[in-house]
């Protein structure tokens, strides 16, 4: 089947534009508004203005920590060619670990600010970001983004030729279409790192853990699932495998994840506890 041309802009006001990218992120932001209003109406720990300003701190982590990430991790060459697109974030480039370290900075600014464990502002937050990962990945689908590998399974897309994403990776597709299809990774990425790691990390937060597990839980999900999902993905053109003709850059940058989240875990049930280190 052929993929769907969805014009990225939703509606135009002169200058002014609604985009699908931009629904996205303001949908993830919305949704997890509203997770964390349900977790702070069964938490004695947490006030409804404590989770207005966690979650202002971390959106404006996300964003800027995913763009900056993106420059850095996967567009270095056109930061130098044009310092100015690390402000275009309209044009698309967001970066998942470039906004995780965003949102690490800002939860810690917020802890110090608020007197809080790290781990507890982690293990609150943690449970409420997964939707707004997956709603961002549909965004990547809408703008034509993350093309797929070449396969033939009945599911999969031929993309058209026009599409940025796919000029980057295969120049010789002059036509309206590719010749063949791919795997629609965004679709995959947006069930994987929305539903099925919102369900993981929310069956964690269920009950009281030890302060961090719960933030081990989406770093080591996260990294699986993304090395996981990096099979079925195409990496980008101007970086294409960094080693072996398989290693992605988004295995060197989810594998580590997975480790530290794994150690996280292990770390946070060995040590000895008492009742201001179980994060609820």
């Amino acid at each position: 089947m052929h993929y769907p041309e969805i014009d990225p802009v939703i509606v135009a006001l002169g200058p002014l534009a609604v985009r699908w990218y931009g629904l996205a992120y303001l949908a993830a932001f919305a949704t997890c508004w509203q997770l964390g209003k349900w977790r702070v109406r069964r938490s004695a720990d947490w006030t409804r203005e404590q989770l207005s300003d966690l979650v202002f701190y971390g959106a404006l982590g996300a964003v800027l920590g995913g763009r900056v990430g993106y420059v850095l991790f996967y567009g270095f060459d056109a930061l130098a060619r044009d310092p100015m697109i690390i402000v275009r974030i309209w044009d698309g480039g967001m970066s998942f670990h470039g906004g995780l370290l965003g949102v690490v900075a800002a939860m810690a600014w917020f802890a110090r600010r608020r007197g809080r464990s790290f781990w507890r502002v982690t293990d609150f937050v943690t449970p409420l970001v997964p939707i707004g990962l997956g709603l961002g990945r549909l965004g990547n689908f809408a703008n034509t983004e993350l093309p797929g590998r070449m396969t033939d399974v009945a599911w999969a897309f031929i993309y058209p030729c026009n599409a940025d994403a796919i000029r980057g990776i295969n120049p010789f597709c002059t036509g309206v279409w590719e010749p063949f299809a791919r795997h629609p990774s965004p679709l995959y990425q947006a069930f994987a790192e929305g539903v099925a790691l919102f369900a993981l990390v929310w069956w964690a937060a269920a009950r009281p853990r030890p302060a961090g597990f719960v933030s081990g839980v989406f770093l080591a999900g996260y990294g699986g699932l993304r090395l996981v999902t990096e099979r079925f993905r195409e990496p980008d053109g101007h970086l294409g495998y960094m080693a072996m003709d398989w290693v992605t850059m988004g295995d060197l940058l989810s594998l580590p994840m997975a480790i530290i989240g794994i150690l996280l875990m292990v770390w946070a049930t060995l040590r000895p506890q008492d009742h201001s280190k179980i994060a609820r």
